[in-house]
């Protein structure tokens, strides 16, 4: 049997080698289809790493409060850019109170918008951050020059402001920013301090922004009374379930919510940890889905196979009829263009592999190169998933070519021109 095996192997090989660029030809769409699997499957492993470490970048001890009730599994639907006003400033005083929730050890409430600022002749647009004098201990984020404006100020409706690394520099160049004017919408704001760089966490560029007292922000500049987002900083990992549940107590009394169930809150409570796994699985099921849709180019591979594997049958047909003349058996003959198949495609398989691979690393390299965190994986599973579906696809495929040649009749075979 293993003497059957070696010759039937050995003879394939020679077939397949006696038309090099068409054998190439036909296992380029496995090639293709298996390769892309591969790059699929690991910039999806890649981007997933960039994404988690950003928001591990935030800290692992911050709770974030949002507006609108969501889903435990799903994202609340103010982060998909529906305005929602259910929370206030006020919501975030009373969180911050000691006797409400003990475990905090600061509150932090934020507006966003995009804005214009002008200093005499310079003027650029920025993203404009309404927050809380609690913001450089909340965020981790020093002051670099100056100081960061007070809970008086805050509460005052001060117009000051502090200025992100980038946008000091856009406007003041290498000049002293402390103490000057700047013109926000029709409104003059004086510079009390300028942050340390920071770069971007979680998708926010740090330094290319500005910060106002959140009550300046939400009654001069936006004209609302509502706030984006609340963030709380637990004194201890392992106290974020207790500060979790004063936090969802502390609300619903302030909102007149009787469900103690969660059923009827109108706001979402997640910790870093209820972000990680919910975007994990995000990307988890994108990752497969977009990998199921490179395998279908398999399909199409495994088509062509079975087209240049019936016209081989074709082209061999008196060297079928001369081996069944002398003595080759119909399971002979079927094993024979079923190994070619397989062959061709688990070759296809193993190039196509080595080429996803390759690629996969290019990618990463580049992305470490513009100072992104990418593991480069290249999985066990994505590995056996190339290999086994580009066999599968050659026997499915191969089996009907094989079958055909089996059965032709060796007179027949032999008369064939």
């Amino acid at each position: 049997m293993i003497n059957f095996c070696k010759q039937c192997v050995k003879n394939s090989v020679r077939a397949l080698l006696g038309n090099k660029m068409r054998s190439f030809l036909t296992m380029l769409g496995i090639i293709i289809g298996v390769s892309a699997v591969i790059i699929i499957m690991a910039v999806g492993a890649g981007a997933q790493s960039l994404i988690l470490d950003q928001i591990k970048g935030i800290g692992t001890d911050l709770i974030g409060i949002q507006p609108g009730k969501s889903d435990s599994k799903e994202p609340p639907a103010s982060v998909m850019g529906i305005v929602i006003a259910t929370l206030t400033y006020e919501d975030a005083l009373a969180l911050a109170k000691v006797n409400n929730v003990p475990d905090l050890t600061s509150v932090e409430a934020t507006v966003k918008g995009v804005v214009t600022v002008s200093w005499e002749n310079n003027e650029v647009d920025t993203n404009l951050n309404g927050t809380m004098a609690s913001y450089p201990e909340a965020e981790s984020h020093d002051v670099e020059a100056g100081r960061f404006f007070t809970a008086d100020e805050e509460r005052g409706i001060a117009k000051v402001v502090v200025l992100g690394s980038k946008v000091k520099d856009d406007i003041f160049g290498q000049s002293d920013a402390i103490g000057q004017k700047l013109k926000i919408k029709k409104h003059t704001f004086q510079v009390i301090g300028v942050m340390k760089k920071k770069g971007s966490v979680a998708f926010q560029d740090y330094d290319d922004q500005i910060m106002v007292p959140i009550t300046a922000a939400q009654k001069l500049i936006l004209g609302i009374n509502y706030v984006n987002m609340i963030r709380g900083k637990v004194d201890s990992e392992d106290n974020i379930p207790k500060a979790t549940e004063d936090i969802e107590k502390t609300l619903r009394e302030r909102h007149g919510i009787s469900d103690q169930s969660g059923a009827g809150d109108d706001f979402t409570v997640r910790n870093a940890a209820q972000a990680l796994d919910m975007v994990t699985t995000v990307t988890d099921a994108l990752k497969y889905f977009l990998a199921a849709m490179a395998a279908i180019s398999l399909v199409v591979g495994g088509i062509g196979i079975m087209n240049i594997m019936l016209v081989s049958v074709s082209e061999r047909t008196r060297e079928i009829g001369l081996r069944k003349a002398v003595g080759a058996r119909r399971s002979d003959i079927l094993i024979q263009f079923l190994t070619e198949s397989i062959i061709i495609t688990l070759t296809g398989g193993i190039i196509g592999i080595a080429a996803g691979a390759l690629v996969s690393l290019i990618i990463a390299l580049g992305a470490h190169a513009m100072n992104y965190q990418w593991d480069y994986s290249v999985s066990f599973l994505s590995i056996a998933l190339g290999v086994g579906v580009s066999s599968f696809v050659g026997l499915v495929f191969g089996i009907y070519p094989a079958s055909k040649a089996g059965k032709l009749d060796p007179i027949e075979a032999l008369r064939y021109e």
